[in-house]
């Protein structure tokens, strides 16, 4: 994806944040903060984009998000339950009216066969509706390319969530 593409989309997201008026969170592993970077690469962001985590390790993700590492020992980290629970406590343990999350299998190592390089899952919590979650699986071109289409399915994802919400930023 060029970076002219991705800018346009991030620049997407925020304008559909304030029409919703809705503040934004992410809960990042595999892409280290990417989401967060496309977002605040744009200037007057901060009007929209409340913070973004970090949470690359799974005692990360258990401090900061609250996901049990119970959780993680009996799915994995890269699993619908934990992309569930990483976006459900990004949206707990912030100001935001929906959060994005990712984790998955960047590589080049790291993947098997049930769990592929490539493989990422995606979770969104909006206020006021379960989460929800999504999985792909990348093409393995590289781990940029891989972090990169997730950076940019995670955007896509979000527009779709907030097309939920009504002006006031309220699940319909």
């Amino acid at each position: 994806m060029s970076g002219l593409i991705a800018e346009a989309k991030a620049i997407a997201v925020l304008e559909a944040c304030r029409r919703k008026g809705v503040l934004l969170a992410t809960a990042e592993s595999c892409t280290g903060g990417m989401i967060a970077a496309s977002l605040t690469d744009i200037g007057g962001s901060s009007d929209v984009v409340d913070r973004g985590f970090v949470t690359y390790s799974n005692e990360a993700k258990h401090e900061m998000l609250g996901v049990p590492l119970e959780l993680i020992a009996a799915h994995g980290a890269v699993s619908e339950e934990v992309a569930l629970a990483m976006a459900a406590g990004a949206l707990s343990h912030s100001r935001a009216g929906i959060a994005v999350s990712v984790t998955g299998i960047a590589g080049p190592g790291g993947g098997s066969d049930t769990k592929p390089v490539g493989l990422v899952w995606f979770g969104l919590a909006v206020k006021g509706k379960p989460p929800m979650a999504i999985r792909h699986i990348f093409d393995d071109h590289g781990r940029a390319s891989i972090r990169q289409a997730a950076v940019n399915k995670a955007l896509d994802w979000i527009l779709a969530g907030l097309g939920s919400l009504n002006p006031k930023g309220h699940a319909d």
